[in-house]
C-alpha cells in the first residue's frame, strides 16, 4: 500500500480535457494518465481514509477497488440519451453496515474539474428503510430530533439533499410541522467547494474528515 501524499495537480486537468473529449479514443489513448494521475491516487486516498474513519465509525467499509469505494468512471449510457462515455468526475464511497453498498449509510468524497464535494447520509432508501424513515419523521421524539439537527447543518453550511416527491405520500398529514421532509427519498448532506490547496497534500484527509465528523 502506498503512502497518500495528495492527489496530483494533473487530476482535474484530465477532467478537463475528458470533459472536451469525451470520446472511447480519446480516454482509450490516455488510459495511463487516468491509472497515474487519477485512480491510483483515488486508491491510495481511500486506504488513507479508510484508517482515518475506523476512528469514527469502526468497522467502516474503504476498499480500493472499482464498483467498492470507487466508483466506475464509464456512464450507463443504456437508457440515456446522453451518450457521452465516461463521467468527467470521480466519486469515492465508504459506507457502513452489512447490506448493499448503496443501501446503507456512509461517507462520499466528490472531485471533478473545479470543484471538491464532501458528503454524508443514505442516497436513496431501500423501500423498507423509506417506510421506518417516514414513520420517524413524524415521530414525536425523533422528529423533533430531526429538524434540530438539520437545522444545524445548515447554519453550518452543510446543503440538504434535494426533494424528490411532489406530494406528501398518503397517509400522512400534510400540515405536519415534518411534512417537508416526507418529500425526500433518502437523506444526505454535503457540502461544495473551490478544489483547496489541502487537495494536493495528505492535508485533505484531515480537511475531509473534519466535515465528515461535523
Amino acid at each position: 500500500m502506498d503512502e497518500f501524499k495528495g492527489f496530483p495537480r494533473e487530476l482535474p486537468g484530465f477532467f478537463k480535457a475528458l470533459s472536451e473529449n469525451n470520446t472511447k479514443l480519446w480516454f482509450n489513448e490516455r488510459r495511463q494518465e487516468y491509472e497515474q494521475f487519477v485512480k491510483q491516487p483515488c486508491i491510495d486516498f481511500v486506504n488513507a481514509m479508510g484508517l482515518r474513519l475506523e476512528a469514527l465509525v469502526p468497522g467502516i467499509h474503504a476498499i480500493p477497488k472499482v464498483n467498492q469505494s470507487l466508483f466506475k468512471i464509464h456512464r450507463d449510457i443504456r437508457f440515456s440519451s446522453d451518450k457521452r462515455p465516461f463521467k468527467t468526475n470521480m466519486g469515492l464511497w465508504f459506507w457502513e453496515g452489512m447490506a448493499k453498498r448503496m443501501e446503507c449509510s456512509g461517507f462520499y468524497f466528490h472531485v471533478e474539474e473545479t470543484e471538491l464535494m464532501l458528503g454524508a447520509g443514505v442516497y436513496m432508501f431501500p423501500k423498507a428503510l423509506l417506510a421506518r424513515f417516514r414513520d420517524g419523521v413524524v415521530h414525536d421524539k425523533f422528529g423533533k430530533e430531526l429538524r434540530s439537527v438539520t437545522k444545524k447543518m445548515a447554519k453550518q453550511g452543510y446543503n440538504l439533499g434535494r426533494l424528490h416527491y411532489k406530494k406528501t405520500p398518503r397517509g400522512f398529514d400534510v400540515s405536519h410541522p415534518n411534512a417537508e421532509y416526507l418529500l425526500f427519498n433518502g437523506l444526505h448532506t454535503g457540502i461544495t467547494m473551490p478544489i483547496p490547496e489541502a487537495f494536493y497534500s495528505a492535508d485533505i484527509v484531515d480537511l475531509a474528515f473534519e466535515h465528515y465528523q461535523n
